[in-house]
């Protein structure tokens, strides 16, 4: 384990076909997106990893520990959340890692391989000034949060996965009297059209996420892309 005061956990969950990234199910069998989004967890810890000085752990709901630990890296270290769903997720995050004054931890999602790596070290050194920082996604959610300390009440359920889900939690950081700070908007996987996206990104640049390339160039080569580019 690396000795650090930053601490990135992303909030993973089983490759289950039916269990992750079902706004896909229709455009691809649960089968195909249970692999696609093994190899999208796979390469975001692969970013992850390319920090410096940065603690890589995976929180999950209790009951995906065992499926989980079969399909990423054996060194990564996992840690069950406390309570169902995402919501609870991220209070888990905050209140098992934010235990010291001095710890910088941030909660970053499980399907972004494709971004910069710079933007989460610049979310780490925002985090010496700012009580909050989030990164939005352009559907009006958002891709991490990363916090000094725990807020009760911060990341409550309702307005989770929604279309405000950043407007809530950003009203409720002002409730709390919380600095706030915006990283760059970013898009994450959930739909066709995102994955297009993607497939066209990856198609100019493979080493970004490579296991999600090389899923992806298959996919295209079957005609599946056609008619969402």
């Amino acid at each position: 384990m690396k000795l650090t005061n930053r601490t990135l956990v992303i909030m993973a969950k089983a490759p289950r076909p039916g269990s992750v990234k079902t706004r896909l199910v229709g455009s691809l069998s649960g089968e195909a997106v249970a692999e696609l989004y093994r190899c999208l967890l796979n390469d975001t810890i692969a970013l992850a990893q390319e920090l410096e000085k940065v603690e890589v752990v995976l929180m999950c709901p209790a009951f995906d520990v065992e499926d989980l630990s079969s399909a990423v890296p054996k060194a990564v270290r996992i840690v069950p959340q406390t309570g169902q769903g995402l919501a609870a997720g991220l209070a888990s995050v905050f209140a098992h890692f934010a235990t010291s004054v001095h710890q910088r931890v941030i909660a970053f999602n499980s399907d972004s391989p494709h971004l910069p790596a710079s933007v989460l070290d610049m979310a780490f050194h925002l985090l010496d000034c700012r009580d909050l920082v989030v990164g939005p996604t352009n559907d009006g959610g958002y891709y991490l949060v990363g916090a000094r300390a725990s807020h009760p009440g911060l990341c409550a359920g309702d307005g989770m996965g929604t279309g405000r889900a950043l407007e809530t939690l950003l009203a409720r950081a002002h409730a709390l009297g919380l600095t706030t700070h915006l990283t760059d908007p970013f898009y994450d996987i959930d739909v066709a059209a995102d994955l297009c996206r993607l497939a066209n990104e990856l198609e100019r640049v493979p080493g970004k996420a490579p296991r999600t390339a090389k899923w992806l160039s298959v996919w295209a080569s079957a005609g599946c892309g056609k008619g969402h580019r």
